[in-house]
């Protein structure tokens, strides 16, 4: 089969799945052109980046950069913007076929919506998005006749497993999730928990912000939001199972009680490279997942009590509304305060309990809404942090 070279957007290209992106463009030369390079501050590597693919256009968020970036790329035909505005616009640009948005956090949202809005399909890295303002997002994907391909391995996993299955209704998806660093660890030990410790993940090379939602399960709750979205799924369709190998990427249950899964080896590029290419799959030179390295696949289930965040998000989920933005921002803030030890890692399940007690719920929210949401959980979150 032939494949019409796809021309793609990078939003977040200096972090840890833009990266592994360009990874996935060098490995699959001339089937993919870069058309959009961004990054909020590194703009050495930005530099680098833009030289090696030679976009259309890149964008630096933090404006203190632009000078540099301009004059590091004065001698190349490059469209150099900066500023937040910025990114929302290029998105719109045309030639553009697909936008991923490999943006960390709540940054993500207004980019992904202003290119599906341009009719821009996208690869969505950024689980923010659908956990901020799922319902608005999934309906103006759903208008404009717009599809959303999921990069997170898990929901990658339950897109893999549901090809060829649109027809047959889905009974429950399992998402597995690793355990994180502390998996087996008690509230006491985890009081005393430092940053560098929940920055080792055992499995997955990720940025420092999902590494530690990973080490305290929020991460997989955020995951259990986006499914819901991805997959139009009533939150009792939606379970958690701990899978420390990190092989076994998630499972679907049909109604006749049979299950799919999606296995291989915990590198990113294959989701990635999926998202970008789909439907069809190329060919690699990526490692191969070999049997007789793993002997045994071992499943448990998560520990809510101790790891408070995921049971906080399956209730915001449940609750609906703003509360998943709430629970986000909040989370946000929390995760910066560790990592600059000004909270314990247990206190950030303090943090987020308290802002979903105190914000102002609101059942159907607009987007002027979420934006409100979110400005006003990270005042009352940063509100509650100790004075350095």
């Amino acid at each position: 089969m032939s494949f019409k070279p796809r021309h793609i957007a990078i939003l977040g290209s200096t972090g840890s799945i833009g990266t592994q992106a360009l990874d996935v463009v060098r490995e699959q030369q001339g089937r993919f052109v870069v058309e959009v390079l961004s990054s909020n501050n590194k703009v050495d590597l930005l530099i680098e980046q833009a030289r090696e693919f030679q976009p259309n256009a890149v964008v630096i968020g933090d404006t203190r950069h632009d000078r540099a970036l301009r004059d590091a790329l004065a001698d190349l035909p490059i469209k150099v913007f900066s500023g937040a505005d910025a990114l929302e616009q290029v998105v719109q640009m045309d030639g553009i076929d697909m936008v991923l948005t490999a943006l960390v956090g709540y940054a993500g949202l207004k980019p992904t919506l202003s290119a599906i809005r341009a009719g821009k399909h996208i690869a969505l890295a950024n689980k923010e998005t659908l956990v901020v303002a799922g319902e608005l997002v999934t309906a103006l994907a759903k208008e404009k006749a717009v599809n959303i391909y999921p990069v997170d391995s898990e929901h990658s996993a339950i897109f893999q497993c549901l090809a060829g299955e649109w027809h047959n209704p889905i009974e429950k998806i399992i998402l597995t999730a690793s355990g994180g660093p502390f998996r087996g660890r008690t509230r006491a030990e985890l009081a005393h928990v430092t940053k560098a410790q929940a920055l080792k993940h055992p499995n997955w090379d990720m940025g420092a912000k999902i590494t530690i939602d990973s080490a305290s399960l929020m991460n997989k709750g955020l995951e259990v939001i986006e499914a819901k979205w991805l997959f139009n799924l009533k939150p009792e369709q939606i379970e958690v199972v701990v899978h420390p190998q990190s092989i076994i990427h998630s499972l679907v249950q049909f109604e006749d009680g049979s299950i799919k899964a999606q296995l291989g080896l915990p590198d990113m590029k294959l989701p990635i490279q999926y998202a970008l290419a789909y439907p069809e799959r190329l060919r690699n030179s990526f490692p191969r997942f070999d049997f007789s390295r793993y002997p045994a696949f071992t499943f448990e289930q998560p520990d809510t009590e101790t790891f408070r965040n995921l049971a906080l998000a399956i209730d915001a989920m449940r609750k609906g509304g703003n509360m998943a933005c709430i629970v986000n921002a909040a989370n946000e803030v929390a995760v910066a305060a560790f990592l600059e030890d000004r909270i314990g890692f247990l206190e950030m399940s303090d943090l987020i309990e308290r802002c979903m007690r105190q914000v102002s719920f609101i059942a159907h929210p607009t987007l002027e809404d979420y934006v409100k949401t979110d400005a006003e959980t990270r005042r009352l979150a940063l509100e509650g942090l100790p004075v350095r």
